[in-house]
């Protein structure tokens, strides 16, 4: 009898943890802007529609930017944690390198004037 109640708890929570993770994914707004920051106060706007390699905090990271899509691939920090938060793409969505004090925060369309990032680490 226990096992079966398990077996229905289990199947009950993946199913509630696959509608949340389809909701989430489902409602997303793509982003147009990577919005650096450093400190908290924002240094940098770039376009996701434009391919590119950025140097960023006075070269401590390198923030790529391709097929409207962000992803930090170089950071001189200890452990590179940014490095392998992987691409971001939707309004909102964030890379944070907490040892250079530095966010990329993805903004809204570019039909609306981009929202102002407001982290302060």
């Amino acid at each position: 009898m226990k096992k079966k109640a398990d077996i229905i708890l289990i199947a009950s929570l993946l199913i509630l943890a696959a509608a949340v993770f389809l909701v989430v994914k489902l409602t997303q707004k793509p982003g147009s802007w990577a919005v650096v920051a450093v400190e908290g106060q924002e240094i940098q706007r770039i376009r996701l529609s434009e391919d590119g390699i950025y140097e960023l905090n006075g070269g401590t990271n390198t923030l790529e930017i391709k097929d409207g899509r962000a992803h930090m691939i170089k950071a001189d920090c200890p452990d590179k944690l940014c490095t392998y938060q992987g691409f971001i793409d939707s309004d909102g969505q964030a890379i944070i390198c907490l040892p250079n004090r530095l966010t990329v925060v993805v903004s809204g369309p570019e039909n609306k004037s981009a929202s102002k990032t407001d982290f302060t680490l």
